[in-house]
């Protein structure tokens, strides 16, 4: 940095303790910069939205979406992560460049989460796991994490404050998932009483495990066990990029502070029928049959000690087999000017990896649409 004004050893011998004082203060600089020299607007991913935006939990099924739709909109994005870098790779081309940084932290460190928010005015909380480790049991995952990331946004100063949690969420539910989901909703609630929570559905996208849980049965005899024939539970499942829009409307909604929202699909389903339209989808044969929960339980369980990503767990099971509730009087995607997308819009994205060579190219008019209820 260079000097204007050159000062004389007279000057610099009076001036001297004054700027030994100044020294031992520490100073911001300020930049001053013309306003064209910054990019507004909304131009694309190398505009500025003015969103600063930290997304806990980035590297998840939701995650993705929700990254590639900020960034889109010419946001800067925070990641932070516990992952391998390369496991990271594909949300690099989802900004421009300098715009997604990457963070290492430690959930369990109240330091590595306030730095990883301390320059943003968003954050956005999809932490969450379908299954317990040693490390991490859902109490952690949904209650205790959420807590302390709630706790940091409110003394950090944030002003929208995003929580993720499930439609089907009560203390009372034999899913100890929808439990612990329900008693984070209150945690972050009262830590953060302006959070935007979001109550979405079963999701269904490319990388799900609702749709492929069910098409990977095939795998297992083309028999699908399901509790009741799955004739006693509904589903209304969302569309994941439905969610990722809703939270992206959310945030530039000022009116949304303090608000719960149920994220729905347009069209409710018996489980039973939505499995059977999954199969048909995929060209594959449908072979259902009753399995009591004891033994669904006792074969997930089997499932469950592998020691990486299990299949699916006894939890699992119940989360997959509770009706999804009502909200009538919460607002929902309509609200926040979405129109949801069904399944027979999106089914075939998802399902054609797993017909058969000849049934590729088949036209998805060929396949009836599952039955919808209206209860």
């Amino acid at each position: 940095m260079k000097l204007n004004t050159v000062l004389s050893p007279k000057d610099l011998g009076n001036s001297y303790p004054a700027l030994l004082s100044a020294a031992s203060v520490t100073t911001v600089q300020q930049r001053k910069l013309h306003h064209a020299l910054i990019p507004k607007g909304k131009g694309g991913r190398s505009s500025f939205s003015g969103i600063a935006a930290t997304v806990f939990g980035a590297t998840g099924f939701l995650g993705r979406y929700v990254v590639n739709r900020l960034g889109r909109i010419g946001s800067q994005i925070i990641i932070p992560h516990r992952c391998d870098q390369y496991d990271l790779m594909h949300f690099r081309p989802m900004g421009d460049l300098g715009q997604i940084i990457f963070l290492e932290w430690d959930a369990r460190n109240k330091d590595s989460i306030k730095r990883a928010m301390e320059h943003s005015d968003v954050v956005i909380n999809l932490v969450g796991r379908e299954w317990e480790t040693r490390n991490f049991r859902f109490e952690d995952v949904f209650v205790t994490i959420p807590q302390q990331i709630a706790r940091a946004a409110r003394e950090a100063g944030i002003t929208k404050f995003v929580h993720m949690s499930h439609l089907n969420a009560d203390i009372r539910s034999p899913s100890k998932y929808l439990r612990n989901k329900a008693v984070g909703e209150t945690a972050v609630r009262e830590e953060f009483p302006d959070a935007i929570i979001m109550k979405p559905s079963e999701m269904f996208g490319r990388e799900d495990r609702f749709f492929n849980y069910y098409a990977n049965m095939r795998w297992f005899g083309n028999a699908v066990p399901l509790i009741a024939l799955g004739k006693k539970t509904v589903k209304q499942p969302v569309h994941v990029v439905d969610v990722a829009k809703a939270i992206i409307s959310a945030i530039r909604d000022p009116d949304a502070n303090g608000k719960t929202y149920a994220l729905v699909g347009p069209n409710r389903y018996l489980l039973h029928d939505l499995v059977e339209y999954i199969y048909a989808v995929a060209h594959r044969p449908f072979v259902p049959y009753p399995l009591p929960r004891p033994l669904f339980h006792l074969a997930a369980q089997l499932f469950a000690m592998n020691p990486f990503e299990p299949w699916t767990t006894p939890d699992k099971v119940d989360r997959f087999h509770t009706t999804d509730m009502k909200y009538p009087g919460l607002p929902g995607l309509e609200d926040l000017g979405i129109t949801a997308s069904s399944v027979e819009q999106k089914a075939i994205e998802i399902l054609r990896r797993h017909r058969r060579f000849r049934y590729l190219e088949a036209e998805l008019d060929e396949t009836k649409p599952a039955k919808t209820v209206n209860y």
